[in-house]
C-alpha cells in the first residue's frame, strides 16, 4: 500500500495535502504537481512511501530542479512510482544511451536486442536493471532535508513510518495526519 502527500512550506507553516499520483507518469509530472501546490514558489516535498519497504522524498524549490532522496533503490524499482523517482541520473546512468543504440538499427540483426530494449523502457527498465544498475540501499541527495532540521544521518537512519518520523521533524506531523 502506498501513501503519498505534499508538504508545502508557506508563511504560516506547512500546509499538507494527499495527492493521487495515477495520472503522474515522469519526474517532471511530479514537479509540476509540487509547484501547483505552492503558487508563490515556496518549498515544497513530495513524500512517497510503500509501506516498510521504500520512501522517497522529492523537493521542490520553485522552478529548479526537483531534489531526489530514496531510501531503496532496489524495492522503489519494483514499485511503478519508484521507477518515477529512479532517473538515469540520479542512478548515475547516462541518459539516452539506449536511445542511441536503437536509433542506429544498422541491419536489422539487432531487432530481438532491441525488442529487449524496448521491453525494458516499457516500463520494466528499473526493474530489469535491478540486479546490475539498480544499488540496494539509498540513493539520491541525502541532504535534501538538511536546512529545514533533518540531517543526512537522521534520514538515512529512518524506516517503517518514515513520511510519519520526516513530517515530525520538520513540525508538520499535525498537518500530514490531516491528511492520512
Amino acid at each position: 500500500m502506498y501513501f503519498a502527500a505534499l508538504l508545502a512550506r508557506t508563511e504560516d507553516g506547512w500546509v499538507a495535502s494527499d495527492t493521487e499520483l495515477d495520472d503522474v507518469e515522469t519526474l517532471s509530472d511530479l514537479a509540476d504537481l509540487a509547484r501547483e501546490a505552492s503558487p508563490d514558489e515556496d518549498t515544497v516535498l513530495v513524500l512517497i512511501e510503500q509501506e516498510d519497504a521504500w520512501f522517497g522524498v522529492v523537493r521542490v524549490d520553485g522552478e529548479d530542479d526537483p531534489r531526489i532522496y530514496v531510501s531503496d533503490a532496489a524495492a522503489a524499482a519494483r514499485s511503478s512510482y519508484g521507477e518515477i523517482l529512479l532517473t538515469d541520473e540520479l542512478l548515475g546512468r547516462e541518459p539516452g544511451d539506449d536511445d542511441v543504440l536503437d536509433a542506429l538499427d544498422l541491419d536489422g540483426t539487432e531487432d530481438g536486442d532491441a525488442d529487449d530494449d524496448e521491453d525494458a523502457a516499457d516500463g520494466g527498465d528499473a526493474a530489469a536493471g535491478a540486479g546490475e544498475a539498480v544499488p540496494h540501499g539509498p540513493v539520491g541527495d541525502a541532504e535534501v532535508l538538511d536546512d529545514l532540521g533533518l540531517s543526512e544521518k537522521e534520514l538515512r537512519s529512518m524506516s517503517g513510518d518514515a513520511v510519519g518520523e520526516i513530517a515530525e521533524a520538520l513540525g508538520a506531523s499535525e498537518v500530514l495526519e490531516t491528511v492520512r
